[in-house]
Order: C-alpha cells, then structure tokens, then sequence
C-alpha cells in the first residue's frame, strides 16, 4: 500500500487504545525486544509515535530494542516517516565498516554481506567517536528463511565477563587496525564516502585516527577506543566495541584462514588487540563470544515490522539467510565520545598534525 493511496486509522482516544494497541515488555518470554503491536490493520505508526514519544523511549532503554509490528509501515517512505517521529536527528552512514546503498534520505539497506554468512553481534559504530545512539530497521521482504537479527543486552553481556577480564579492557583499551584494500575490503573512497585523500586526512584527524597511506592504493589506520562506556540517559555501563566483532577470527574459518595465509597481520583488513597492541588470547575471545552467546534473543522477521535498537544497550547481528530478504536501516541521535570532547579543547582549530 503507496503513502498516496493509503488512509491511516485515526489515532484512537486512549480510552480505546489498549485495546488497538498492545505493549508488551516481556516478548517473546524476556525483555528483549519488548514488543508494541497494532490489533487492528492500518494504524499508523508515526502517528502513534506523536502520542508516545516518551513512553518508547523509556521502554526501549529499559528493555534495550522494542519491536513494531502489526502497524502500517510498507517501505522507505513510510520507514522515514517513522524515524522523523522517533528521532530529530536522523544521520548519514560515515567512517564505513560495511557495504550498504542508501535507499532515500537516512535509510540504507542493511549490510550487503553474503546471504551465507552470518554477522557477529556487535553495536554500531562502537569504534568510531561518534555514533548512533539508536538504529532502527524496518522489514520490507521478509526472508525465505533465516535472516533474523539477533540481539543482546550489552549490560548483561558486560556482567557475564570476568572481572579481570573487563579490568584489563579498561585498563588498555581495544586497538583497531584497518587496511582499506581494494578488491578484498572497503576502499577508502567508499569507506570515508571523498576521492581526495586530504579530506581523509583531515577527517581523521578530527576522529583521532592515525592515518598511514601503503603504497598508491592502500591506507592504513589505527585508532584506539574504550571497551566499556556509560550511556549518556540512563548512566548503565555497557560493553561497547567491536574487540570481537573487528577480530580476524570472528570470520568463517575458511576466510580467516585464507586472509592470514595471503596477508601479513599489519595487512589484514580487520583486525584488534589491546590498546597497547597486545593481542587479545584465544581464552578471552572464547569468554566474549560465550557471553553474547548467553544473552542472544531473536525473533523471525515479519512485513513491515519495525525494529528499534538501542545501540549503545544492545548489540545486533544477522543470521544467513535464503532470499528473498530486504531490510532498512537508518541511525540517529548522535553521541560523541567524552575523549573528543577533550581533544576538542585541547587542539589548535585544523586538528591534528
């Protein structure tokens, strides 16, 4: 159904409401995602929103992602209807990690990964000095089977770790090295969206990356960013990084195997350690896949369903897939991180020599 052809149920009164509309904080047998579902065909979602704002912001950081199903959300456009009532500050996708095509203003599709393949969970743009407090999807196709999008509570996961372990995390920090290779990873071009390396250059500079150009074609950067932070709302400490999610393991045996036996590890397009360039033992990459392991929920996709997930509460993956599949994405509510509020302040005005 088109946005010019559809006529969206009236908001009903709240007296009425409960019975068109139904919360559940406890779906599917936990509290993650919470689940808001419309009974009734046709009732439009950011028109809902309008009178409930508050009420799923709450929701969503308690329960870390809240599901909506059942409403009348069948596209790009109505998707970015819904993200304009969630959120006054809806982004564009930078410092790229993953391949995706943007559909309309603020919505992309998600990561164009092999339908094979899974993605670990992980929260979006933990590496980065400014993120999306919030990403959304939306189910456009279902998948034909599989293609779920796993979750799990970054508080819980946090909790689950040794306290050495988290110690030593705090105490150095997560190292992400990044080749930008071009036929094997992002290019720089597309990962920093420019053709001319001055505006990387300076980009990262302003991001506190380290930049190193390999040659004609290659860069190489380095950056180094906390495990643990505190949400900027609720003040809960989370485990917020791609330690596991960046580390060359976390691929399927046989690409790991092939890129190491192919690249030296300074070459490797992923790859992480301690903030002091130690490397993170075989033992503790165990203990974090084991603790997301732990805290995994996922639901199956249905049309038009809307997923919002609060990145820093609740890490996301993607499960393979048989297509057809097709799920939105868009981000908001930017958060910059505490070191480069600091930098900024300390810095000469062109950042960074």
């Amino acid at each position: 159904m088109t946005e010019q052809n559809r006529v969206a149920r009236p908001i009903p009164r709240r007296g009425r409401e409960r019975n068109l509309v139904d919360v559940r904080p406890d779906w599917p047998g936990g509290p993650l995602p919470a689940l808001v579902r419309a009974n009734v065909p046709d009732i439009d979602l950011p028109g809902w929103l309008a009178g409930h704002r508050d009420e799923v912001d709450e929701l969503a950081r308690r329960a870390g992602a809240v599901l909506f199903r059942g409403f009348a959300v069948a596209g790009a456009g109505d998707f970015r209807s819904v993200m304009a009532a969630l959120s006054d500050d809806v982004l564009s996708y930078g410092e790229r990690s993953s391949p995706r095509s943007q559909v309309t203003e603020g919505v992309y599709t998600s990561t164009e990964h092999p339908a094979d393949q899974p993605i670990v969970l992980h929260n979006e743009q933990s590496y980065t000095v400014n993120w999306p407090l919030r990403i959304i999807f939306h189910c456009e196709v279902e998948p034909g089977a599989g293609g779920r999008t796993p979750l799990a509570d970054s508080r819980r996961v946090l909790a689950r770790l040794r306290p050495g372990t988290v110690a030593e995390f705090e105490r150095r920090g997560v190292l992400y090295r990044r080749n930008y290779l071009p036929g094997i990873s992002l290019s720089w071009q597309t990962a920093f969206q420019t053709e001319r390396r001055e505006e990387v250059e300076a980009y990262c500079a302003r991001a506190l990356i380290d930049v190193e150009w390999v040659g004609d074609r290659q860069l190489r950067t380095r950056q180094v960013r906390p495990a643990v932070r505190r949400h900027p709302v609720t003040g809960e400490r989370t485990w917020f990084n791609h330690a596991l999610f960046f580390h060359v393991t976390s691929l399927p045996d046989d690409v790991s195997a092939g890129l190491r036996a192919a690249l030296s590890d300074e070459d490797l397009p992923y790859q992480t350690a301690y903030g002091d360039g130690t490397p993170i033992g075989d033992d503790v990459l165990a203990e974090l896949r084991a603790a997301y392991a732990a805290e995994t929920r996922s639901f199956a996709w249905q049309r038009g369903d809307v997923l919002l997930v609060e990145n820093m509460l609740a890490a996301h993956a993607r499960e393979p897939f048989t297509p057809p599949r097709r799920i939105l994405t868009a981000m908001s509510d930017p958060v910059a991180a505490p070191e480069l509020t600091e930098a900024l302040r300390a810095v000469p005005t062109g950042g960074r020599a």
